[in-house]
């Protein structure tokens, strides 16, 4: 009986919380409903023949402070076949002894969100430690503990400030990340120190001047693993921006310094007492340089975009008569600075009204890149009747930064036009009238009011003659 008795409390002791996802060996446990305030309690991740690709934030629950993760994997062959596991499991210390409940939550693991119902927890009093049968159980109470000695834990990891090219074009995109590696062998424990006020100071040093910038606006840091020269790793993005240089100066960017807290840990452990301490150590990015290059010659290379881009167009009809309006649509459409492309060039000409286009502009900013499209919708209407190529009326040009060339987007479009021309109404409708006719034949010479000034008395005097009469004759009455 006391040996099934002693199994019954182990597995109540390891009772977990699991959720899998249907068709997916991944689950997330949590660890036992008791435990003392001297142990760590756990929630563990772990994907089964798969690796972790990526996974959200463990959540924050109120008694319990995050105490630093870590990982395991293992792989098994049985009778042939083998079978891998991959975890990541989040460390939590309690702040005090008794009742504390962690609310359900939820939590995505590579790429797909999973459900954990809550829990009550018990915090119970320190283990003691195992004590031979000669010593005094009472001693480390009543007796002057000796300093904890602590030891400094060196850090596998690093910063480092990275660029997707070393040198571009003026106005091309450049990807820049600031990221934190942590390899999988390292066994410094370590946490974030205020990054929302570090992250401020970083940008502003690092952002290049006469640059546009696109934002990736990192709002959840999570770890993904990577492999550097063979090296396993788990990556933290920090911040990632890409620029686009708006003139020739060179792109500096500076080193910059990211404040972490590590932990220093006992020399000789013990149930009681402190087991580690908190410290700090500043980690530092490289410099790195990017040289801008100037466009190849071309009558437009100062004000083209530059990009790899795509026409897509549309127009509401075909065929049209004469005087009847159309709408037509010159979407461009890339990777590139979205938000700099201008609107396309069209040619003066009597044979087409274009008027002012309205502007639709969308940009994403994903997978290392800015990529969007940028729609001109134009009001137009034809005065001639004929068969039109609408590409002999409107194109755009850009520079493509990996052919290296400049190209044109073109409508491929054909319009056919029926009816009457409508010359006669383009040039009435812009006639200023007989009095703006007239005005080249009549003499510029300027000429003096002053000289009726003779008949101006002469008038005033009658008026004020018959105002005086007309008054006497009032009184008079």
């Amino acid at each position: 009986m006391n040996i099934l008795k002693a199994i019954f409390l182990i597995f109540l002791d390891l009772f977990v919380l699991s959720s899998t996802a249907f068709g997916q060996k991944v689950t997330v446990k949590m660890g036992p409903d008791q435990f003392a305030i001297n142990q760590l309690w756990t929630i563990t991740i772990t994907v089964q023949n798969d690796r972790l690709r990526n996974y959200s934030n463990f959540p924050e629950i109120k008694g319990l402070v995050k105490r630093g993760t870590s990982s395991s994997s293992s792989t098994n062959y049985v009778n042939g076949k083998m079978s891998s596991s991959q975890s990541i499991i989040q460390n939590y210390q309690a702040m005090g002894e008794g009742k504390l409940v962690v609310p359900a939550f939820e939590i995505t693991v590579n790429d797909q969100s999973f459900s954990v119902k809550g829990k009550s927890l018990t915090v119970t009093v320190p283990t003691q430690q195992p004590r031979s049968n000669f010593q005094d159980p009472f001693q480390d109470f009543f007796q002057q503990r000796a300093p904890s000695e602590f030891i400094e834990v060196e850090a596998d990891a690093f910063l480092a400030l990275t660029t997707d090219k070393n040198e571009i074009y003026i106005g091309e995109g450049i990807t820049t990340t600031l990221a934190f590696y942590v390899a999988a062998s390292n066994r410094a424990d370590m946490k974030f120190y205020d990054l929302g006020t570090q992250i401020t100071g970083i940008i502003t040093k690092i952002k290049p001047e006469n640059s546009w910038e696109e934002n990736f606006n990192i709002d959840n840091i999570s770890g993904e693993p990577v492999k550097l020269k063979g090296v396993q790793y788990t990556q933290y993005k920090i911040f990632q921006a890409t620029y686009f240089p708006l003139n020739l100066d060179t792109i500096n960017f500076p080193s910059v310094g990211l404040k972490l807290i590590k932990y220093d840990q006992v020399k000789s452990p013990s149930f009681f007492g402190r087991n580690r301490q908190e410290n700090y150590e500043t980690f530092y990015s490289k410099p790195k340089t990017i040289r801008i290059k100037e466009l190849p010659s071309h009558p437009l290379k100062d004000v083209v975009n530059v990009g790899s881009y795509k026409l897509k167009e549309a127009i509401s009809a075909g065929k049209l008569t004469t005087g009847q309006s159309f709408n037509y649509s010159f979407e461009i459409g890339g990777t590139g600075n979205i938000s700099a492309i201008n609107m396309p060039k069209i040619e003066s000409n009597k044979l087409f009204e274009f008027y002012e286009p309205n502007t639709v502009q969308n940009i994403r900013r994903s997978s290392n890149r800015v990529t969007g499209s940028k729609k001109f919708d134009y009001f137009g209407i034809p005065n001639e009747p004929g068969v039109y190529e609408l590409g002999d009326f409107i194109q755009w040009i850009f520079f493509d930064p990996i052919q290296q060339k400049y190209d044109t987007l073109k409508s491929e479009i054909q319009l056919q036009v029926d009816g009457e021309s409508r010359k006669n109404e383009y040039i009435s409708s812009n006639d200023l009238g007989s009095f703006y006719d007239i005005i080249e034949d009549e003499d510029n010479q300027l000429v003096s009011i002053k000289n009726g000034m003779g008949y101006k008395i002469v008038i005033n005097l009658f008026i004020f003659a018959i105002l005086v009469v007309s008054i006497a004759l009032l009184l008079k009455k």
